[in-house]
């Protein structure tokens, strides 16, 4: 791979992302619902007593689980997708540009405004906690950012594997809204539905619950949140039981495998596929 191509991609992807209306709107709108949380936890503290980091990190979670995968998954699946279907990713690949540099270009380039888009949010609402609450539990938050800037780039990859296997960036971007829903309904109330009708064990549902990116992502930060993962149930106390502090490392190995696994897939396809 040549390092030179790679950047001059990424500076272009990061370029496009940033000028996209609906990647502006969705950062926007993450930045709002960023400080509102903020702010409805400092008011929550004039009437019950506390405000920090740690109750902003506990608020935070399921809105980021609600944007995040979406605002990636649809910033990958219009990537490759809107090339072939404009035609530039077949100019672009007749010049001294490899199918790999090309995802590879795109990737860094997405995952930069994406982790942009996020700081702007997390920033702001930090800013206003400690302004205002102090800094305590900031190593809760910044762990939470941590996980969804990993979180974003899972969904990214996935985003990315779609469209290499659409045709045009419409069906792209529609699969992976589907993509999107099945994820999020598959959460919670999918493994209440699996354990109730499939009488799972608790190990079943554990392994079920790490094939979700995002109630991985969920798990992770409720660890760091409130020490234990009781606030998931039976499934969490297993988890905690069985593993100890091993419960880290296979959290973060997880959503490694789903950055790296789809973007395999994706070059993989990409490298097989006639461009025309």
């Amino acid at each position: 791979m040549d390092a030179t191509n790679i950047l001059i991609l990424s500076r272009k992807e990061l370029r496009d992302a940033l000028r996209n209306r609906w990647f502006l709107i969705y950062s926007a709108a993450f930045a709002i619902l960023a400080v509102s949380v903020s702010w409805l936890s400092l008011a929550g503290a004039d009437q019950y007593g506390f405000a920090g980091f740690n109750q902003t990190a506990a608020g935070l979670v399921n809105l980021i689980m609600l944007i995040v995968p979406l605002m990636a998954l649809q910033t990958g699946a219009g990537s490759v997708a809107g090339e072939r279907e404009r035609g530039t990713l077949a100019q672009l690949l007749s010049m001294s540009v490899t199918r790999i540099e090309v995802l590879t270009g795109k990737f860094i380039g997405l995952s930069l405004a994406l982790v942009t888009a996020l700081a702007l949010g997390f920033g702001l609402s930090g800013a206003i906690i400690s302004l205002n609450g102090g800094t305590a539990g900031m190593f809760t938050y910044l762990t939470m950012v941590v996980l969804a800037a990993l979180l974003t780039l899972a969904m990214l990859s996935v985003g990315l594997l779609v469209s290499v296997l659409s045709r045009k960036s419409s069906a792209a971007v529609g699969i992976a809204i589907v993509v999107w829903l099945a994820l999020a309904f598959a959460g919670d109330l999918g493994l209440m539905g699996s354990a109730i009708v499939f009488r799972l064990h608790l190990w079943s549902l554990f392994t079920l619950a790490l094939a979700n990116p995002l109630e991985v992502f969920k798990m992770a930060t409720l660890t760091g949140t409130h020490a234990s993962l009781s606030a998931l149930g039976p499934v969490g106390h297993y988890a905690v039981e069985t593993y100890g502090h091993g419960i880290w490392a296979i959290f973060a190995g997880t959503l490694a495998a789903w950055i790296i696994l789809p973007f395999s897939l994706a070059w993989w396809f990409l490298k097989k596929s006639e461009v025309p």
